[in-house]
């Protein structure tokens, strides 16, 4: 990472505004319209010392989540790289549960690929081969994404800062080994209440689901948190994310992989 250009109170009033959007529900104007010359770099930062509040405060790190792995929304955000937030064990949701839409701010769904490594990937030889062997399961997920910027009204400053507008998970029951899956050709559909809404394919994420976890893999250990044994990774939509309301069900299916499902109240 770049050196910061915000100073370190700037940095943790940020990240208070945040917190307390997260802690009360209640959004808050863009960050980059009070710190307009901020960078990736500080929006890092931000999110950094949410993370070690929150595992302070005994939130449990369980892995981490790729995001602007989309082409398109790169070019959207003027960015050329994607972003990562961290997952906690508090924002799992079981396939089929169900989530009180009054529990976030303003959610969206998105089909994704996960991945639960067994091992950490050795970044020395970061080969596909490599990233192929560091992987136990493969399973299909539903990320539950969320903004604590009023009216998803985000920059690339406000989306890395906000833990890369994380929400909540949903993993599939149903798990893989890496040799049963086509990441680059699985079709996914999404469908709302019975009706597909979004479509995609593997070939979504930066072409293939494999690339976003080695872009990851290289990313954190640059960073000083190296993926370990045991992480769940979402790699990335496989197609457009889709707003929510209450009394929506959702299901995903992927080739290859089964489906996954969970509902709003």
């Amino acid at each position: 990472m770049i050196d910061t250009t915000l100073d370190p109170g700037a940095i943790a009033v940020a990240a208070a505004q945040l917190r307390g959007a997260h802690d009360t529900g209640r959004a808050i104007a863009p960050l980059r319209d009070t710190w307009p010359d901020a960078g990736i770099a500080d929006a890092y930062a931000i999110q950094a010392v949410n993370s070690a509040r929150w595992q302070t405060e005994g939130r449990v790190r369980v892995g981490a989540k790729i995001g602007l792995t989309a082409k398109a929304v790169q070019r959207q955000f003027g960015v050329d790289q994607p972003d990562f937030g961290l997952l906690f064990a508090d924002m799992a949701v079981a396939d089929g549960g169900a989530v009180a839409t009054a529990d976030l701010l303003q959610p969206r769904v998105e089909a994704e690929i996960a991945f639960v490594l067994a091992r950490s990937p050795d970044i020395t030889r970061l080969t596909t081969a490599e990233l192929i062997g560091s992987i136990e399961w493969v399973m299909p997920a539903i990320e539950i994404v969320d903004s604590r910027i009023a009216d998803w009204k985000i920059g690339i400053f406000d989306t890395v800062a906000d833990n890369a507008s994380s929400g909540l998970f949903v993993l599939g029951s149903e798990v893989r080994r890496v040799h049963q899956v086509d990441f680059r050709m699985c079709g996914m559909v999404l469908e709302r209440n019975g009706d597909p809404v979004s479509f995609g394919a593997g070939a979504a994420c930066l072409g293939n689901p494999l690339h976003a976890l080695g872009w990851l893999a290289r990313t954190m250990a640059a960073n000083g948190a190296p993926l370990i044994a045991g992480d769940v990774i979402l790699s990335g939509a496989l197609g457009p994310m889709i707003a929510v309301t209450a009394g929506d069900r959702f299901e995903t299916r992927i080739e290859g992989l089964g489906s996954v499902r969970v509902n709003f109240t």
